[in-house]
């Protein structure tokens, strides 16, 4: 036989893989170049690559190169062929053409036009009849490539591409070639696992093809065994009985392979796929080898009976979803499934978004880059042990707060499991005399200091505040109060007690039945500066998490988390959940609704109860105003206090809402006004011309906004004196105005404010429970 020219096509980044393919069939004189590999070798060599190559698309013989500087030279290069040799007048045939870098010619669809011309033409003056054109499965197909001024012409002796198999319905579009997949097993190790017996699982299967393929590698099973067609077969020169030898080796190869064939199972969510990648396993004879059953990811298991080998799939990239918080979310509970029955497994997975994988939580080996048609992918091999799982980084707060809490429950059952039992301790309660009974816990000291995930330190300082605090709450009738702020700088929480009514239905408190009392634990993490390890910052709040429970006496489901940082603009209010958990709490004869979830406060600044308890006392028969308002936990002080009538102004309807619900809560006399305004709006409307004029003003206004109907942004530093200048002007004679602010660095003008009286009583409104962070506000009375 005679030594031909061959090239065999594969799609971008493939070229290693079809390398190491055609050197296994025993190929030399091999070059790689981009997307493709050039060889040498007689028609048994070119029909070997195309009956068992998995990787390539095309196998071309080259029949000429020539210089193409016009049109004219592509049609004589062409003719330069006697295309007698190759096909006869009446058979038929099809032209692929395509340029790169060329001025000659740089329309693909004229290239191929002149092709034909040239071969049609040579036939018709020959034989006075020419060939017919067949785009379908033609005679012979003839392959051009013009790259700058090189032609070369080739036959494709594939005749359609090689991923095509046979056994895939022509009318279904599949998310991945088989070329491609096969790829992604070659080098995920699957050829060595199947020799090991190892079992086979795509959790995704869709349509079957990554587990056809694997089956036919597992097989040796020939990928071009199914075919019927092939571009060599009506050529001229075709060795009919080399190719039924080949048929007949891979054939016999087969039979053997099958008998071989170790545990290969898919898994689906939707029906109709299950029921495609049926139909296409019946296609390729391997019905009773392969199996498919319904079933989601996260029920994606092994029997114990199946030998540990390779899960490999082709996930959603986040483009097929178009929603990429549902893509994210489907990874993580992917990841936790490879976690939780995997052990042992190697896995491997072709992904467009490399953060994608990290969700997994698994370490994988270095990404190899495949294109799934022109995008680009990257494969990822992962050896699924303990040694490789980590805790992928939040990208959200809300995703932070829901890893620190899946990590301190594993902590807290550590904990118990070092912990004795005794009784759980009890809360100090207004509605009993019984004395505070915090020795129940066993103290931190008496158990295995050397748990690593214990917060020793901060569990013995939390238990010494609240011996403390919750004598000082029962004495003073507080239900609500802070009992930890960040004491010790390594765990820097808030955390805060709230006793309080637990209704039948939660979601509308003001209807219902109340069943009893209940504790809820509110903890604030300030965000630690970047500066500080994830990890470790993550481990150090799910101790405090796990040690919450045990020394304050509270299920863990009582405990809830948010992550306090700088604050831009309105964020502090703005909505984190929608869960619509409102509970009743009690403080100085009101009642009021706080919310553990939907917003990073809870409804009620625990800081601020000195000076509501203050407005109370000076309510009565007095006409109270609540600038800033927020929930109106002021305003139902004044109006429980005896406040003829009371205004409350707030820009959210949100809070003017929670408002009026609070002020709902408590029955009073007073005649109650709720607006909702800037409020930087309505006391500048009123202050030019006073509609009413007030008793008791209460003003405590954000540090900074920047609402979009003021020409510039509000800064409470270099705003405060027009701010106060505003409210004083509502005031009625002898009125008060009360002046808060939680900025730190707030220096108050007095100067600017000479005409008034203005007395700094920060210190009488600091509560004990807020003693040791004696900034967390300022407070003025002001008179004119």
């Amino acid at each position: 036989m005679p030594t031909y020219q061959l090239f065999a096509t594969t799609p971008k980044a493939m070229e290693t893989i079809l390398t190491d393919e055609l050197s296994a069939l025993g190929i030399t004189h091999i070059k790689a170049t981009l997307a493709g590999v050039a060889f040498q070798g007689d028609l048994e060599t070119a029909y070997r690559a195309c009956l068992w190559s998995r990787t390539a698309n095309r196998i071309l013989l080259v029949l000429s190169s020539f210089e193409v500087k016009t049109q004219e030279d592509l049609y004589n290069g062409v003719q330069k062929i006697d295309w007698f040799e190759h096909i006869n007048p009446e058979d038929s045939f099809a032209v692929s053409f395509s340029a790169k870098n060329s001025e000659a010619i740089n329309n693909t669809h004229f290239g191929a036009l002149k092709v034909k011309d040239a071969i049609v033409d040579q036939m018709r003056d020959k034989f006075q009849i020419r060939p017919s054109i067949n785009t379908e499965q033609p005679s012979i197909r003839i392959n051009v490539y013009l790259n700058g001024e090189t032609a070369q012409l080739s036959l494709d002796l594939s005749g359609e591409s090689l991923h095509r198999r046979g056994y895939r319905d022509v009318n279904i579009k599949a998310p991945m070639k088989e070329n491609l997949a096969a790829a992604m097993l070659l080098r995920s190790g699957w050829p060595q696992i199947a020799k090991q017996q190892g079992s086979l699982i795509d959790p995704m299967c869709g349509s079957g093809t990554l587990l056809l393929e694997g089956a036919m590698i597992a097989a040796d099973y020939a990928p071009g065994l199914l075919r019927d067609y092939f571009g060599f077969i009506g050529w001229k020169k075709h060795d009919a009985e080399c190719w039924k030898k080949l048929r007949a080796e891979a054939e016999q190869r087969k039979k053997i392979g099958m008998e071989k064939l170790p545990v290969i199972v898919g898994f689906d969510q939707n029906r109709q796929t299950v029921n495609t990648a049926l139909a296409h396993i019946a296609n390729a004879g391997l019905q009773h080898k392969i199996h498919v059953e319904r079933r989601d990811i996260e029920d994606a298991e092994p029997a114990e009976s199946w030998k540990p080998g390779l899960l490999i799939c082709n996930p959603p990239y986040g483009e097929r979803l178009g929603d990429e918080q549902e893509t994210a979310e489907l990874y993580k509970k992917f990841g936790a499934s490879l976690k939780a029955h995997f052990i042992g497994w190697k896995a491997a997975m072709i992904i467009s978004n490399p953060e994608l994988g990290f969700r997994l939580g698994i370490r994988s080996q270095k990404p190899i880059t495949l294109f799934n048609g022109a995008l680009e992918c990257k494969l990822l091999r992962l050896d699924i042990e303990e040694s490789n799982f980590f805790t992928p980084k939040a990208r959200t707060q809300e995703e932070r707060i829901a890893q620190v809490t899946e990590i301190s429950k594993t902590q807290e059952q550590r904990i118990a499991q070092v912990t004795e039992t005794r009784p759980a301790p009890q809360l100090e309660t207004t509605g009993t005399d019984k004395e505070a009974s915090v020795s129940g816990a066993k103290s931190v000291t008496d158990r295995d200091i050397s748990e690593p995930v214990a917060a020793v330190m901060f569990a013995n300082r939390l238990k010494k505040n609240l011996k403390k605090l919750s004598k000082w709450a029962k004495k003073n009738h507080i239900t609500c109060y802070r009992v930890y702020d960040a004491d010790l700088p390594e765990y820097a929480v808030a955390v805060d007690i709230y006793q309080g009514e637990v209704y039948r239905s939660q979601l509308t408190p003001l209807t219902d039945i109340p069943v009893g009392e209940q504790t809820w634990i509110n903890v604030q993490e300030y965000e630690p500066p970047k500066s500080i390890d994830q990890h470790k910052a993550d481990q150090r709040l799910a101790g405090l998490l796990a040690e919450i429970p045990r020394v304050l006496g509270v299920n863990s489901d009582q405990v809830f988390l948010k992550i306090r940082r700088k604050q831009k603009s309105t964020d502090q209010y703005e909505k984190q959940g929608d869960q619509g958990r409102f509970h009743i709490i009690e403080e100085g004869g009101c009642k009021l609704l706080v919310n553990f979830e939907d917003y990073l406060d809870t409804g009620l600044f625990l800081d601020h109860r000195p000076i509501r308890m203050m407005i109370q006392q000076q309510a009565k028969g007095k006409s109270f105003l609540n600038l800033f308002a927020y929930t109106g936990s002021a305003t139902v002080h004044a109006a429980m206090g005896g406040a003829a009538s009371t205004t409350t102004v707030d820009m959210s309807n949100t809070y003017i809402n929670w408002a009026k619900k609070n002020m709902a809560l408590n029955a009073n006399e007073g005649a109650h006004e709720f607006i909702q305004a800037d409020c930087l709006e309505w006391l500048a409307t009123e202050a030019e011309l006073p509609s009413k004029h007030y008793d008791l003003i209460f003003l405590d206004p954000p540090t900074f906004s920047n609402s979009k109907r003021m020409d510039e942004a509000f800064d409470i530093q270099n705003d405060h004196v027009q701010l106060i200048n505003n409210a004083i002007s509502l005031l009625s004679p002898g009125g008060v105005l009360y002046f808060s602010t939680n900025f730190r660095r707030f220096k108050i003008d007095k100067q600017a404010l000479s005409d008034f009286i203005v007395e700094d009583i920060s210190a009488a409104t600091i509560p004990e429970d807020f003693a040791r962070n004696p900034k967390i506000h300022y407070c003025w009375r002001i008179k004119e």
